[in-house]
């Protein structure tokens, strides 16, 4: 999603390649997975942190989702896991199982998009319960025209488009319109690539689909975004400004890595993770989610240093909590 610094990153993909003495390849290797929301963060990050470590750190970043992230990190196959929500009961049981010990920071903070295609005139703006409506379980094969949503909509089909289920943003935006985690109807089209879910917005007037910001804004001439409607009855479209006020809720979320205690023992992890909250703040808006105070990120990095395990939220997920909360949360923690 990045164009810059191309021929820096080849010269420091080929300094990757440069044998120690003795023959021993002079190269480490950071694993990341998970989130593909927090995927452009990292990969930004990665791409900076391994032209200025000139090659002699390589750094992957795969996309699994937040779930499939989990699963790996918590069999000890990642350094660190990308997600978009917190950590689950579930998860948190299982890397204690393996012996897991996570360092939880957050990075950014991301405006949930629910976007339609250009063509379609009927819908600006739309409510929660409208939301819920279309993807609830409750509507699977019944409710399959815009016009069942809301009866001033057209009887076109609705096509729905949506993360899979091991994205943490199917569990976060069904936990926001349906009430209740992973509650969804099943039949729509479902991808971890976000890409996909772009495509097929752009490709149908009747489409509807969700999905982090940093996808909706490169492609905004080719969709529209749909303004959301708050509990205050405001119709607010998604923004850097409405996370900060707190007004585009309840889908601004905030988003995370998770760094693997025994990993940060490694020195280029510990580095990486210290460029990534250092320096990452201009990335974060670069790839276009909205970066924390620096305040946030001065405290992340104090928890990283600190060796501080486990995490702020216990398990679950915190619909609507705005930047001023998170602060407090992770102050607290």
């Amino acid at each position: 999603m990045r164009l810059t610094s191309t021929f820096a990153l080849i010269a420091a993909g080929f300094a990757a390649f440069a044998v120690a003495p003795g023959g021993a390849a002079a190269q480490s290797v950071i694993k990341i997975d998970g989130s593909s929301t927090v995927f452009p963060i990292s990969e930004a990050v990665a791409e900076e942190f391994q032209i200025a470590r000139r090659g002699k750190v390589r750094v992957t970043v795969g996309i699994s989702g937040t779930g499939g992230g989990f699963k790996k990190f918590c069999r000890g196959e990642t350094d660190i896991s990308d997600a978009s929500r917190p950590i689950s009961t579930s998860e948190m049981e299982a890397c204690a199982k393996a012996g897991i010990e996570y360092i939880e920071l957050p990075v950014a903070y991301d405006a949930l998009t629910v976007a339609v295609n250009p063509k379609n005139t009927w819908v600006d703006s739309i409510t929660v319960a409208e939301l819920k409506k279309m993807w609830e379980p409750a509507a699977q094969g019944k409710v399959t025209t815009w016009k069942q949503v809301n009866p001033k909509w057209p009887a076109q089909p609705l096509k729905l488009f949506g993360p899979g289920a091991d994205s943490g943003t199917f569990d976060y935006f069904t936990e926001a319109t349906v009430g209740k985690s992973k509650s969804s109807r099943g039949d729509f089209t479902a991808s971890e690539d976000d890409n996909v879910l772009v495509q097929g917005v752009e490709s149908d007037v009747n489409a509807l689909a969700y999905f982090g910001y940093a996808y909706y804004a490169p492609n905004a001439s080719k969709m529209k975004a749909l303004r959301v409607v708050n509990s205050k009855g405001q119709a607010v479209g998604p923004s850097p400004q409405g996370v900060l006020d707190g007004s585009y809720e309840p889908l601004s979320r905030p988003i995370f890595i998770y760094v693997s205690k025994a990993s940060a023992q490694r020195p280029e992890v510990k580095e990486f993770v210290e460029f990534y909250l250092q320096k990452g703040a201009p990335l974060v808006e670069e790839v276009k989610y909205v970066p924390l105070a620096k305040l946030a990120y001065d405290k992340a990095l104090a928890n990283f240093r600190a060796g501080k395990v486990g995490t702020a939220f216990g398990g679950h997920n915190e619909v609507g909590l705005t930047v001023e909360e998170l602060l407090a949360r992770e102050a607290r923690f």
